[in-house]
């Protein structure tokens, strides 16, 4: 397809979190989160800009030279779970939200810490990040994809699988695996033909949406 495709950083903060505002916004699991609509979209961007810091303390961001797709990846070495991870959000700068991302790595309790950190009344903000947590397999290290956006208006052009495949590709030149929970049937099936594979147990959350874990072996 030749899509142009490069690293993103600091200076790329303000556009990737607009992105994934957007893409984000009336997502099933932000609406669960923030099921208060003018609640999210006073939060939501705070949520996206940490979940931006910390994949680019703790992995890395890709972005298409046009501004229009995002990936964003955590490299998670074996045996370290990812109990900071969904949650993070609104009022968590770079360094609160790297602190509570540590915190979870040492065994603290990341979750509660980022619901401190973002909002002290979200219970859901704390128990996502513990479902979560529950699912994640930690026994081999690989690559988690933990969001991956379009704008709206570019969808359907196949940004999002040019994205995801050039990191794929390295994986399987590298013998890494990757991870990640698809949100809705759509992605799980699109994922499936990228080589992933469904876990077996969907996370259903509590009177809200299904994920689907999954799990790619690299190929040779």
């Amino acid at each position: 397809m030749g899509v142009a495709i490069r690293r993103a950083g600091e200076g790329d903060r303000e556009d990737v979190v607009r992105l994934l505002d957007v893409a984000f916004m009336d997502d099933p699991v932000s609406s669960w989160v923030f099921p208060e609509e003018g609640r999210r979209r006073r939060m939501h961007g705070g949520l996206m800009r940490a979940f931006f810091d910390i994949a680019l303390s703790e992995g890395f961001v890709d972005v298409t030279e046009d501004g229009a797709a995002v990936a964003m990846w955590w490299s998670v070495p074996a045996g370290m779970p990812e109990a900071e991870s969904q949650g993070a959000g609104a009022g968590a700068g770079a360094h609160e939200a790297h602190e509570a991302h540590e915190a979870g790595e040492s065994g603290e309790d990341g979750p509660a810490m980022l619901r401190q950190i973002v909002d002290p009344g979200n219970e859901r903000v704390e128990l996502i990040g513990r479902l979560t947590d529950g699912i994640h397999p930690t026994d081999r290290a690989h690559e988690y994809l933990h969001l991956i956006a379009v704008h709206p208006d570019r969808q359907g052009e196949g940004l999002g699988t040019e994205l995801v495949a050039g990191v794929l590709d390295r994986c399987d030149r590298e013998g890494r695996h990757a991870y990640l929970e698809a949100s809705n049937a759509r992605s799980r099936d699109l994922y499936a033909r990228l080589g992933f594979t469904f876990m077996g147990t969907t996370l259903d959350l509590p009177d809200g949406p299904r994920m689907w874990p999954m799990w790619r072996e690299p190929r040779a």
